[in-house]
């Protein structure tokens, strides 16, 4: 009975997440016409994560958590959130480092094993991007 504790144990301390220490802390904004938008992510060399809140404009608010890969100068990933305080939902998310921004993506959304996605063989529009996220300082 040790033994199979002692063997839990070890396979649970081996696939234990990522030392979340290594993460560097970022805070960004963007303004869309009268929408504004808060990214609060963590990130290093691989992966991010963090909040991301979307304020509409007399209407309400979006808030959930981003998650995603770091590819190259891209940060590819999902946003999972509450829209308007209602139902949770789940849609792909994509955005582009560039000039110290982050140009948030649009693309045609599909399912992969019945979670969005972005279709591959569409390329993902930064060019006309509703949000371009400036880095802020942390209050």
């Amino acid at each position: 009975m040790r033994y199979f504790l002692f063997l839990c144990l070890l396979i649970v301390s081996c696939n234990s997440k990522e030392d979340k220490e290594k993460y560097n802390h970022q805070l960004y904004r963007a303004v869309n016409k009268k929408d504004t938008a808060v990214l609060d992510i963590h990130i290093n060399d691989k992966r991010f994560y963090g909040r991301y809140e979307i304020n509409h404009y007399g209407t309400g608010k979006d808030s959930g958590d981003v998650r995603g890969d770091l590819r190259g100068d891209t940060l590819r990933g999902d946003y999972h959130y509450i829209s308007f305080g209602g139902a949770w939902k789940r849609v792909p998310l994509a955005l582009l480092k560039k000039d110290q921004k982050l140009f948030l993506g649009t693309g045609v959304i599909g399912t992969y094993f019945n979670l969005p996605c972005y279709v591959p063989e569409v390329p993902i529009d930064y060019e006309e991007s509703g949000f371009v996220f400036e880095r802020i300082e942390k209050e």
